[in-house]
């Protein structure tokens, strides 16, 4: 620690950086920040910085309102897109009460909790993100709603387009901070994008994923369009899914790796989908945590409704990729409802949980989906046992209301501000007199 806190001093004192940002986000994974100089660095390292946790949703009580933001040196990047005037750098913060424990509402200590746990059964856990948005020509619409920036699709390469710029520039600051990418591509919907990044473990994918954020925010503004991660915004085309790929590695073997089972797979990475499928419904207020979330699972277009897995079945809830012959590392398995809108640290701290849940008791994995789970009926899905997904946020928080597991997870005060603030997303969102009714029911009742 000692050694990067030298290097983050030195790197300042040479690159003659201005200002340093130290960044956290607040349980719903909203980014929060504030800037420091360079002569508070050090003082921040020893001691943090102080504000008011209060005024930060659901960080703290009004009664225990003080907190510090420990910056964590290993984060320190210089932000790209501040380009040479008044050099600008981050820093990730974990929280902690001024008697130096950390904070029990920090989403970032909330993952960090769960990794312990992880660690404690011999396991280290990576993840790696396929993260979706859309371009739209400006965050303001009209009637017809959104406009994107294109009327691409999958794949679709679009000469002179928008996208192709965006996601040059996106990728290559990412890369300037650190972050690997793997592939990037237009997506199905109009002016819909993906870039996937390289796998890692969790808390580095996390911070990534805020930071991926915020480059994309901040490309959007620079090339004069709008970057979304809403999960649905046009109601007629796909929603914006963050697909993510999860391992287990023992030291520097796979988990989930067993040469000569079915798809490869291990009677570890087996009993962890088991549990990402038994605890999938109980999770999902926190994988999909917004009202418009279940316009996309509901939505068709390859996201899953259904509790199912499956081995290369796009249907699936959990997919079982195609294993790369004689590469039993990339053995990995990838959960698909969680969407781009979610606070990555409670999300991946909630599907490590769930899967060590279903190693710990041992969980039966339930027959494979070798069907298109949306093309069956009602009546034939329910033959096969295949139970579905919340259908809205309001019975999402149900489920996870009785879950020990997601109570355990997140901790008390965690777990009760989410329950609270959706619950009045909900209660807002239920007021709502839709255009729909309007269209419907005005001219006709």
């Amino acid at each position: 620690m000692d050694k990067q806190r030298d290097f983050v001093l030195r790197t300042i004192e040479e690159r003659g950086v201005k200002f340093i940002r130290l960044w956290f986000t607040d349980v719903i994974g909203t980014l929060k920040s504030v800037a420091i100089a360079p002569a508070e660095v050090e003082g921040a390292f020893a001691e943090g910085i102080g504000f008011d946790g209060s005024a930060i949703e659901g960080l703290t009580r009004s009664f225990e309102s003080d907190l510090l933001a420990q910056p964590d040196p290993s984060t320190f990047q210089i932000l790209p897109w501040r380009g040479e005037i008044d050099p600008t750098a981050r820093m990730f913060c974990d929280l902690t009460t001024p008697d130096g424990r950390p904070a029990v509402s920090d989403p970032r200590h909330v993952l960090r909790r769960a990794l312990a746990k992880a660690a404690d059964a011999g396991f280290t856990f990576y993840t790696h993100p396929e993260i979706e948005f859309y371009l739209l020509k400006s965050a303001q619409f009209g009637p017809e709603g959104p406009v994107p920036v294109d009327n691409a699709g999958y794949f679709d390469n679009v000469p002179g387009g928008t996208a192709h710029d965006f996601r040059r520039r996106s990728v290559r600051m990412l890369e300037d901070l650190g972050i690997s990418v793997e592939y990037s591509h237009h997506e199905g919907g109009p002016g819909q994008n993906e870039i996937d990044l390289r796998y890692a473990d969790a808390l580095t994918t996390a911070d990534n994923i805020m930071t991926f954020r915020t480059v994309v925010k901040e490309v959007a503004i620079e090339q004069g369009v709008y970057a979304t991660f809403m999960p649905k915004p046009l109601s007629d085309q796909p929603g914006s899914g963050m697909h993510t790929h999860l391992s287990l590695f023992e030291g520097d073997t796979n988990a989930f790796y067993q040469a000569g089972a079915e798809y490869q797979l291990s009677i570890t990475g087996r009993r962890f989908i088991a549990g990402l499928l038994r605890h999938a419904n109980e999770i999902a207020a926190v994988t999909n945590q917004f009202v418009n979330s279940y316009k996309r699972l509901w939505g068709g277009d390859e996201a899953p409704s259904f509790v199912t897995w499956g081995h290369n079945n796009r249907s699936a809830l959990v997919r079982v990729p195609m294993y790369k012959p004689n590469k039993g590392q990339s053995t990995r398995v990838e959960y698909r409802a969680i969407d781009s809108a979610t606070n990555p640290y409670l999300a991946y701290a909630l599907m490590l949980a769930a899967g060590l849940k279903g190693i710990e008791e041992e969980y039966e994995l339930p027959r494979e989906a070798e069907d298109n789970v949306w093309s069956l009926t009602g009546s034939e899905r329910r033959a096969l046992g295949y139970t579905s997904l919340p259908a809205s946020l309001d019975h999402a928080l149900e489920l996870m209301e009785d879950s020990e597991l997601v109570a355990e997870t997140l901790g008390e005060q965690v777990f009760n501000y989410v329950l609270l603030n959706k619950r009045k997303e909900w209660e807002a969102y239920r007021g709502q007199v839709t255009p729909f009714e309007l269209k419907s029911n005005l001219g006709l009742l």
